[in-house]
């Protein structure tokens, strides 16, 4: 029985395009160069952060965080920055009864932009705000704690092989993958995908009649 529904954030619910843009800009390097580097460092199968160490070797993240915010060019999330499937996936999955929740690596600041956005889900959190990030099954714990039901009533929805898929059945969860975003299309028919991911989807439209029965 499934009792919980719980999602990542980047290329999960948001389309990460213009907060790449506006790192591209940051950094003063063409925006197809930025992707380009991307999608090198996904494909390799290390951290989308070493994309800015690769352009900008030492680069401190935090720290231009904090410039950019003081530069007033900080982290912005809009409703245009949902994917389409978003509102009508979340809505459907609270309508079938289910516990609907979002957890993922961004920051404080991220949370207070989603929250904003009075999106039809119970309760939103960051790895930010817990002080713990994807993959560490500490991360993971956080989320059996918040979310309603044992772990494997609850699904884990994200992007990622290695920061979603993989730890969240580690921790007992019941992940899927949705096949959108660099890492997404990468990994969709990875054989470790295979063997961990309860679902492949390529819409969030899938969900409610894969859970929605509460099976």
């Amino acid at each position: 029985m499934i009792r919980s529904v719980v999602f990542d954030v980047g290329e999960t619910l948001l389309d990460d395009s213009r907060e790449f843009g506006a790192w591209a800009d940051w950094l003063g390097v063409p925006r197809h160069t930025f992707s380009a580097i991307l999608g090198a460092v996904t494909a390799a199968g290390r951290n989308n952060a070493e994309t800015f160490q690769v352009l900008r070797p030492g680069f401190d993240l935090a720290e231009q965080r904090r410039r950019r915010e003081e530069a007033g060019v900080g982290e912005q999330i809009e409703e245009s920055d949902l994917y389409p499937d978003v509102r009508p996936a979340l809505a459907a999955l609270k309508q079938a009864g289910l516990w609907v929740g979002v957890a993922g690596n961004q920051t404080a600041k991220a949370a207070v932009l989603l929250r904003s956005l009075d999106l039809p889900v119970d309760v939103i959190a960051t790895s930010g705000e817990w002080e713990v990030a994807k993959p560490d099954p500490a991360f993971f714990e956080a989320v059996i704690d918040f979310a309603p039901g044992k772990p494997d009533e609850i699904v884990y929805v994200g992007d990622h092989r290695d920061n979603d898929v993989v730890p969240a059945r580690a921790a007992g969860l019941r992940p899927v993958l949705i096949r959108r975003g660099p890492w997404g299309y990468l990994w969709a028919d990875d054989p470790v995908v295979a063997r961990d991911a309860e679902w492949v989807i390529d819409s969030l439209a899938e969900l409610p009649g894969l859970v929605g029965d509460g099976r």
